[in-house]
């Protein structure tokens, strides 16, 4: 018996092994993730669980991979989401190849030590459902879910989709010739179509659409497809009413519901880090002008929980002060590990979940999209990424202009072509090994980081006549505040408390025996002192889920 339980661990090891290795530098579909996934439960059944949240509209599971040791429900934690938004398919491979890294290094020691001590739960793909575009037949940027809708709302649902004129398996764009077209060839790049500017004496010669026919004769091209509901447009945060692809109301979806509720049982998780197109760690969050402006914001000792807003005015719209400067100190983490440099413009929209983890989840809250290419002096973005793609001798990054004989446009030159979809947003497969490594290296470098208590400068002073005076500090020997300062009003983050459990016999004369301990920045510290009335062992226990409990026994004697 002993036997097989050994050649099944082997094998378990070497299927990992095997897994891993075909997995690296390469997109890999979701029946491969879900098996890398339940792999990993099983080969490492102590440190990590993997659960299935809920089916999305199209039957695809949506995972969470917990992994730590102990109670992981009950000590600080970081959420590591991948797929926010499918096109950016390497946030997947980050998060899962994080997983996997992880678990492999448990036996290091710094692992062995941080695993004691913080919880992981990574999601590798929130977006299975649109991601599978990348792998199917026809491979167009698709984020959104398999939620049939009506998108522009003429009562008919998804009947307006790309079609592949060109049979290659790409949708790209059409241009047609066309002395009313507003598009012109760029100069930076002719390859590249771009608004003429009238401002410069330009005239447009093209009319420039996505790849397909008008099937509902409306004028409008593609503009209803396969889908769906964009899980980065469907959370609560400046979420977009009757917008495209963002749901019948906020949190509609399956997969975003599940997640939400995850998240808001989990008191413990203090940090959320998100691979998708937000950006606070190329480019950190800027305090507004507003917000430097409103005192207070930072909850002292002997605040209240409802301070620290603008008076008449409750809600958040900028990232506070203390932690701006949190945000700043972990992108400078960021590109010092990954080496990244010289990120693209900030890209927010309405609901995205980076957003709403910050500003109504109330936690630390990162996202990158982990790799870019340099824009240098060049203006347009497209033209940009083709140079990049020549530097590097990526060959297949442009679809040459073809011409097609298109059915809405009888008797007018038209053609087939561009950049080929996913390839502006991801890195060349050839280099994602080194990108979740480094990705894996920062992850881990920052969640040592995490707010750690500990009881410092005990004191135990006899005042006669069996009384007591017991002083203490509580002190955050973390550089991460013990929550965010955005989530000192919020509801969703569990109070910090001190209290006292006095031995049989013992009378608390002075002080609470349960009081509330205010937010500590990293490396603060709050005091206390009692005053206790007859002798033996009192217990002193502090802290919360996000910041993880604390106690010490005194003796009184």
């Amino acid at each position: 018996m002993k036997r097989i339980q050994k050649a099944l661990i082997l094998l378990l090891i070497v299927s990992l092994s095997f897994m891993e290795a075909v997995a690296q530098n390469k997109y890999n579909d979701y029946k491969f993730v879900v098996q890398r996934i339940e792999l990993l439960g099983k080969q490492y059944p102590t440190l990590c669980s993997v659960k299935s949240l809920i089916k999305t509209a199209g039957g695809k599971e949506i995972y969470v991979i917990s992994i730590g040791k102990g109670d992981k429900d009950n000590k600080p934690a970081i959420a590591v989401l991948g797929g926010i938004e499918a096109p950016y398919m390497a946030g997947r491979e980050i998060t899962l190849g994080f997983a996997e890294k992880l678990l492999a290094e448990s036996e290091t020691a710094v692992i062995k030590d941080l695993l004691e001590s913080v919880t992981f739960y990574v999601f590798p793909d929130v977006s299975p459902d649109a991601s599978e575009q990348f792998f199917s037949n026809i491979k167009y940027e698709r984020a959104a879910n398999a939620r049939s809708t009506d998108d522009d709302r003429d009562f008919k649902n998804d009947e307006d989709p790309f079609e592949d004129l060109n049979n290659d398996g790409f949708i790209t764009l059409v241009r047609i010739t066309d002395p009313a077209g507003s598009f012109t060839e760029s100069d930076e790049d002719k390859r590249i179509m771009v608004p003429a500017d009238l401002s410069k004496g330009e005239k447009g010669s093209y009319l420039v659409i996505s790849e397909g026919i008008d099937n509902d004769d409306d004028g409008k091209y593609n503009e209803d497809g396969a889908g769906g509901v964009i899980f980065n447009k469907n959370f609560t945060y400046n979420y977009e009413e009757f917008g495209l692809n963002t749901g019948l109301h906020a949190v509609s979806e399956p997969e975003s519901k599940a997640v939400a509720d995850f998240l808001y049982d989990h008191f413990n998780v203090y940090m959320t880090l998100a691979y998708g197109p937000q950006d606070n760690l190329g480019q950190p969050m800027k305090t507004s002008e507003r917000q430097r402006a409103s005192p207070g914001q930072a909850m002292g000792a002997g605040s209240g929980r409802g301070q620290g807003m603008e008076t008449g005015d409750r809600r958040l719209t900028s990232i506070t002060r203390s932690d701006e400067v949190i945000n700043k100190l972990v992108s400078d983490k960021y590109h010092e590990i990954t080496g990244a440099k010289g990120a693209p413009p900030v890209r927010n929209s309405p609901g995205n979940f980076m957003e709403w983890a910050y500003f109504h989840y109330g936690r630390y809250s990162f996202s990158t999209p982990a790799w870019w290419f340099p824009t240098e002096k060049i203006k347009n973005n497209e033209a940009a990424f083709l140079k990049f793609a020549e530097k590097n001798k990526i060959t297949d990054a442009f679809i040459q202009w073809s011409e097609i004989k298109h059915p809405d446009f009888p008797g007018k030159k038209a053609e087939v072509g561009g950049i080929k979809p996913f390839s502006v947003m991801n890195p060349p497969a050839d280099t994602l090994s080194q990108i979740v490594t480094a990705n894996y290296k920062f992850i881990t470098s920052v969640a040592a980081m995490h707010p750690q208590l500990e009881f410092i400068d005990t004191k135990v002073e006899d005042a006669g006549e069996g009384v007591f005076r017991v002083s203490l500090k509580v002190h955050n020997k973390g550089i991460f505040a013990t929550c965010a300062e955005s989530g000192n009003n919020n509801i969703w983050t569990r109070i910090m408390r001190i209290s006292l459990e006095p031995a049989s016999g013992q009378t608390l004369l002075s002080g609470q025996k349960v009081q509330r301990l205010m937010r500590l920045e990293g490396d603060g510290t709050s005091e206390f002192s009692w005053l206790i009335n007859g002798k033996g062992a009192l217990k002193v226990t502090a802290g919360a889920l996000n910041t993880g409990i604390i106690n010490t026994t005194l003796e009184l004697k």
